[in-house]
C-alpha cells in the first residue's frame, strides 16, 4: 500500500522537474524528497524517475502512477473529512433498534430531539422484544438499542457491551371500570386469583412475568385472551373478558371504560435500559441519544429517570 505523504512527494518532484526544487516547495532536505522516492519505487517495485540533464521526468510506470495520484489524495482528504464528521457528531449512520411500547412512547420524542441536534447523522430505528434485538446488537447490526428486564430475568448482554439504566416501568392493573374490584381502596395480586386474564403471547417476556407474579402470590392465573397488541387488551378488559397487567409505557391512552390501578404493596416493574457496544458508546452520536432519551423519559412522567 502507497504512503500518501511519499505520493505527494513523488507528485513535487513532477511537477517541478527536480528534486531540489520539490524539496523547497515542501520545506524538506533534498536528501529527504530522494529517501522517499527511493522507499515509493521499492514499494512499487518499479523504478518511477528518469534522470537526465534536464532533470526528471516520470518513467511509464511513474506516469501510470502519477494519473492515480489526484483521484487517491482527493480520497484520502474526502475520508479524512467524513471521518472528523463522525468523530465530531456532524456525519455518519446511528442504528437504534427499540421494543415496542418505547417504540411508541419513547422513541419518537428521542429521535426527534436526536434529528434536531445532529441532522447530518443517518438514523435509523428497528423494533423487536429484547430477545430478538440483544443478540442483533452483540452481532454488531446496532448501535444502540433500547431494553427491558425483570428482576433476576433479562437478556445477558455479553463482553464489550456497555448498559445505561433509564427508570423502571410498573405493570399496573387493569379491569372494567364496573368491575366488583374496581371500588376496593387497595388490590393485592392474591385478589385476583379467581379472574380470567388478558396477557400478552405467552412467550413475551411480559406474559412470562405475569405468570411468576402470579405464582409468587400463590395461584395459576387463568388465561383467556392473548394479543400483543396494547390497545386490544385494553379492549377486551373493557368488555369484561379479563383483566390484565399493562405497563405504564403502554398506558399513554387509557380508555374510559377502563379503570388503571396500582398493585398493593406494589406493582411489578420492568427495568428499561439502553444498551451499546463499549467502542461505540463514547461517540458524540451515541452519548447524544442517551441524553435524548434520558430526558425523554422525563417528559414521560417518570420521577426515576435520571
Amino acid at each position: 500500500m502507497f504512503n500518501v505523504s511519499r505520493l505527494n512527494v513523488f507528485r513535487e518532484v513532477i511537477a517541478h522537474g527536480s528534486f531540489s526544487a520539490a524539496a523547497e516547495n515542501l520545506s524538506y532536505s533534498q536528501s529527504a524528497v530522494s529517501q522517499a522516492i527511493a522507499t515509493l519505487e521499492g514499494e512499487a517495485g518499479a523504478a518511477l524517475i528518469e534522470r537526465s540533464r534536464g532533470g526528471v521526468r516520470p518513467t511509464v510506470a511513474g506516469a501510470a502512477l502519477a494519473g492515480h495520484i489526484p483521484g487517491i489524495l482527493a480520497q484520502m482528504e474526502t475520508a479524512e473529512t467524513e471521518i472528523a464528521a463522525i468523530a465530531a457528531g456532524r456525519g455518519g449512520r446511528l442504528r437504534t433498534a427499540s421494543f415496542p411500547t418505547a417504540g411508541a412512547t419513547l422513541m419518537p420524542q428521542a429521535v426527534a430531539g436526536f434529528r434536531a441536534s445532529h441532522p447530518g447523522v443517518e438514523l435509523t430505528l428497528a423494533e423487536g422484544e429484547p430477545e430478538e434485538i440483544a443478540p442483533r446488537l452483540r452481532a454488531g447490526e446496532f448501535d444502540l438499542v433500547l431494553l427491558f428486564e425483570f428482576e433476576g430475568v433479562g437478556e445477558r448482554l455479553g463482553a464489550g457491551m456497555r448498559r445505561f439504566d433509564l427508570f423502571e416501568d410498573p405493570l399496573h392493573l387493569a379491569l372494567r371500570r364496573d368491575h366488583p374490584l374496581a371500588k376496593r381502596k387497595q388490590l393485592a395480586l392474591e385478589d385476583l386469583r379467581e379472574e380470567s386474564w388478558v396477557q400478552t403471547s405467552a412467550t413475551s417476556p411480559c406474559a412470562r412475568h405475569v405468570i411468576r407474579s402470579c405464582h409468587a402470590a400463590g395461584f395459576e392465573p387463568s388465561v383467556s385472551f392473548e394479543s400483543d397488541d396494547y390497545q386490544t387488551v385494553q379492549g377486551l378488559v373493557a368488555a369484561g373478558v379479563g383483566v390484565a397487567l399493562i405497563p405504564q409505557l403502554a398506558l399513554s391512552t387509557i380508555r374510559p371504560d377502563i379503570q388503571v390501578r396500582p398493585l398493593h404493596p406494589a406493582s411489578p416493574v420492568r427495568k428499561v435500559f439502553a444498551a451499546t457496544p463499549r467502542a461505540a458508546a463514547a461517540t458524540p452520536a451515541v452519548a447524544t441519544m442517551l441524553d435524548v432519551l434520558r430526558q425523554a423519559a422525563r417528559r414521560a412522567g417518570d420521577p426515576q429517570a435520571q
